[in-house]
């Protein structure tokens, strides 16, 4: 599955804007039909948004089951004769559409696009109605799990359940024969850089496949012929933390002289690899600097926003992070095509967060239970989540930025069972991906010598809150318990990325004597996890837990969510962001006088 352009064979026409909505908690809808004339009772919500906090009320807050919404688009005129698709690049947490009173597809899974091929339902020149529903209730099979407990969602992770439709959708129009899809595989020896490629295409039989690689100045670099091939390029720019170089790839069906379709694809040449405790990208040790980083925002919930989308680069960048995770579910295509563009190095995670009830029994009180049985986490779960890893992989195979996948955050992982589910996995995700390294993100209840994930990982991914929820207030304790600890992990002889830690603040909480959710105590306690990190040469990443605060749902362990960002929700700075700009960067910040020593 391509995603749509612009180009000499291919339109698309975004239809983001204000559709008619209607909530349907009663669940009413789809057996009224409601897809087959104009949505009555409707409001306006706005695409892409959660619609969580758009209204004034309660009903749309608290809501569970079904919402709908619909709008109605004009087919170009100029799309006749050609293929028309559908696509929506995340609807969650599952949707079911329809095109005029035909459905056209069903998607399990919140972040992940899919499109249908709506040709026979979308005439070039006329009106055509488009009607979603998209449910919101997390079950024991979906990514992530949830229950729903007297009308009321239950939900296992430390993030508001947001919903609606998060991302943008389509309409676009490609020829008959098409190419569907493109893997790019890039290559570095000495100076010379490779580019395999493999396509694939509908409708092309007997057509013929060209290949051409650009500079980013416009100098065709390479050129190969076959729906396979390797492009080779001496002197090669390679993409690098920093320097986001990109060369372009123009892949084209072609019928002799002509081309019948073509494709363009940023490409990135660069590796990834793992060789002991290091992890390199080009061959060359690479420190992960950085955040976990929510898509959260008031208002508009996940709802994805290009101004936030740089203003936030912007701000990692000011802070001198590298890299960041995308904690805990994929983030907006357009989020990693910033990062191919300037440097940023990702890791890219699924949705699967909360799949531990071991954690949920001691965090939200809910009776002990198994985390993966048949009557919780089974069969039906582990299937969800290997499709969410599967497309994850297949939409994000491409980025340059990419360069670890994360398979689960915080999951049960000392258990026979977990063992069992979670094998698999990593095999397949290194069976799509090879070129890449793989990990999860271990959590404190299953440290070093009771983990046994960490065995089918290429990295150990901790997270850590030594100074928070353990010697709470006893800096000095935390300090040595977490050097013991990543003592221990360090003897795996893999690389340690410590993907979270940190301490809740309240922007504006001032204390003389540091104490917790004070900026002071957030940020004493990072130094402390800092010099931590620089005693053990395995640890080669720190993202702080988080880049900013963020909702959450109810509960009196939170105060208007989670606190434990360096930049408050609407993006204002707390201390500790100054003190990541002093590390990071080595430099003072603008305004901060430097005092002789």
């Amino acid at each position: 599955m391509l995603r749509p352009q612009d180009g000499p064979t291919r339109e698309t026409k975004r239809l983001d804007g204000l559709w008619a909505f209607r909530l349907d908690a009663a669940g009413e809808g789809r057996g009224a039909g409601w897809w087959r004339s104009r949505l009555a009772d409707a409001r306006e919500v706005p695409v892409p948004a959660s619609y969580d906090d758009v209204f004034a009320d309660a009903e749309a807050r608290d809501h569970v089951g079904d919402a709908w919404y619909q709008t109605t688009v004009r087919v170009p005129r100029g799309w006749a004769g050609q293929r028309v698709v559908l696509r929506f690049d995340a609807a969650t947490h599952r949707a079911v559409v329809w095109v005029g009173d035909v459905e056209v597809a069903r998607h399990e899974g919140g972040y992940t696009p899919f499109e249908a091929d709506v040709t026979a339902h979308a005439r070039p020149g006329e009106a055509v109605r488009v009607t979603v529903v998209v449910d919101n209730r997390l079950s024991w099979d979906s990514v992530p799990p949830g229950v729903v407990e007297d009308g009321k969602q239950v939900y296992f992770h430390d993030f508001y359940n947001y919903a609606g439709l998060h991302r943008s959708v389509w309409l676009s129009s490609t020829p008959h024969a098409h190419l569907d899809d493109v893997t790019v595989v890039t290559g570095l020896t000495g100076t010379t850089g490779t580019v395999e490629y493999r396509t694939g295409a509908g409708g092309a039989e007997g057509l013929g496949t060209r290949a051409v690689l650009r500079d980013d100045d416009g100098t065709e670099v390479a050129r190969a012929e076959g729906a396979t091939g390797v492009l080779t390029v001496a002197d090669v720019h390679p993409w690098r933390p920093g320097e986001g170089h990109l060369y372009e790839l123009e892949l084209a069906l072609t019928d002799g002289p002509d081309v019948v379709d073509s494709y363009r694809l940023p490409v990135g040449v660069r590796t990834v690899e793992v060789r002991g405790t290091q992890f390199l990208i080009n061959g060359e040790p690479f420190s992960f600097t950085g955040f976990g980083k929510h898509e959260d925002l008031p208002v508009r919930g996940k709802g994805h926003d290009d101004v936030f989308l740089v203003h936030d680069a912007a701000l990692m960048a000011w802070t001198g992070a590298n890299s960041f995770r995308t904690a805990h579910y994929p983030h907006a295509e357009e989020v990693l095509d910033h990062a191919d563009r300037h440097g940023i190095v990702v890791i890219s995670e699924t949705a699967a967060v909360g799949q531990n009830l071991g954690l949920a029994a001691v965090a939200l009180g809910r009776p002990a239970q198994p985390t993966f049985s048949a009557a919780t986490i089974g069969e039906a779960g582990q299937a969800t989540h290997a499709r969410a890893l599967r497309e994850l992989v297949e939409r994000d195979r491409n980025h340059p930025s990419v360069v670890l996948w994360s398979i689960a955050n915080e999951p049960e992982s000392d258990t026979d069972e977990a063992c069992a589910h979670f094998e698999p996995l990593f095999a397949l995700a290194r069976e799509l991906d090879p070129s890449r390294p793989v990990g999860f993100a271990n959590m404190m209840f299953s440290p070093h010598g009771r983990d046994r994930l960490h065995a089918y990982a290429d990295v150990v991914m901790l997270n850590r809150y030594y100074g928070w929820y353990r010697h709470t207030g006893d800096l000095a304790a935390a300090e040595a318990a977490l050097q013991a600890e990543l003592e221990a992990w360090a003897t795996e002889g893999k690389p340690i990325i410590v993907t979270e830690y940190g301490a809740d603040a309240v922007a504006g909480l001032h204390q003389v004597v540091p104490m917790p959710w004070s900026e002071e105590y957030q940020v004493e306690l990072l130094e402390m996890a800092h010099r931590v990190f620089d005693r053990i040469d395995a640890v080669v990443g720190e993202h702080v837990w988080a880049f900013a605060d963020f909702a959450t749902g109810p509960g009196t362990g939170r105060v208007d969510g989670n606190r434990k960002g360096v930049f408050t929700r609407d993006r204002r700075p707390k201390a500790a962001a100054q003190l990541l700009r002093r590390r990071w960067r080595g430099e003072d910040p603008p305004g901060r006088p430097t005092v002789p020593g």
